[in-house]
Order: structure tokens, then sequence, then C-alpha cells
């Protein structure tokens, strides 16, 4: 099965990225999507805008890196990552994240774990855009925290 990555300013259309992943070969049970939203963050002032920033070639590779490594962890048939740049809206779509499986597991389990390594290792900068301010959106310890159960989990394996 392909994976797909791309990085990208334009848009997706959930329908088309879904038909994507169903008409890939293969024998899939299941197909999970997950949508990322620009949101308004909770400072009082409101965002006007994100905007994000990469390392052509590098981001994409790092992101191919993160698909291989859930690859490797569960049976998976198509994978589709697409994260836009550039800036965007609240309420604009930032990324998607598809994964086809002969079984429900094997996909929601790839999905989110691809989701929370795009968060933690994808070489993406955000800055978050005010009616009055502009700042650097700084790593979270929940995103920290969300990566890091992948790796517990990895233990856990290992001594059972």
């Amino acid at each position: 099965m392909q994976s797909e990555v791309e990085v990208r300013e334009a848009d997706f259309g959930i329908d088309e990225e879904y038909a994507r992943l169903r008409g890939e070969p293969g024998n899939a049970g299941a197909c999970v999507l997950f949508t990322g939203l620009v949101r308004e963050w909770a400072d009082g002032a409101g965002t006007q805008a994100l905007e994000l920033e990469h390392y052509p070639g590098m981001t994409e590779a790092s992101i191919a890196a993160i698909v291989g490594d859930a690859r490797a962890r569960w049976q998976l048939g198509a994978v589709r990552v697409i994260h836009r740049v550039g800036r965007l809206a609240p309420g604009e779509q930032i990324v998607l994240v598809g994964v086809t499986s002969a079984h429900r597991h094997d996909a929601f389990a790839a999905c989110e774990f691809i989701m929370d390594y795009l968060k933690t290792r994808a070489p993406i900068w955000k800055k978050e855009i005010g009616a009055t301010a502009a700042c650097w959106v700084e790593s979270r310890d929940s995103d920290a925290q969300a990566a890091a159960r992948w790796r517990e989990s990895d233990t856990n394996e290992e001594t059972t």
C-alpha cells in the first residue's frame, strides 16, 4: 500500500480524500479519518489567523517517517496525511490523517499515533495572529504526554 504525505497551502476535500483512501487496492475493513481545524485561542483577544511555516522537504520526510513508524506497529492499508501551511483563519481545516486497515483497532490506533507524533515531531511552526499582537505557539505538555504514551506502550509490550 502506498503512503501519501502532502504539505500544501490549498484546502482539501473530505469526500475526495475518503474516496482516494477507499480506492486503494487491498483488504480494508476500516477507514478512519481525522481532520484538525484552526481554533480560536482562549486568550480573550481572539485569533484572527494562524500562520504556519515549515522546511520544505524536511517536513515531508519527517511526516513520512512517522507514517513508517505507524506501519511498523500496525497492519495498515492506505495512509494519507495532508498538513496545510500558510495563513489560515479560525474554522479552516489544518490537517487530515486518513488510515485504512483490515480491522478498526489498527486504523484508529494508527490514526491517533500519527496525529500525536505530528504535534511533537513534525517541523511545523505556528504563529497565532490576534487583533493587536502575534506570538509563536509554544509546544504543549499535553501533546508531549500524548506522544509519550506510545513509547510507554513499547516498554510495556517488551516486558510482558
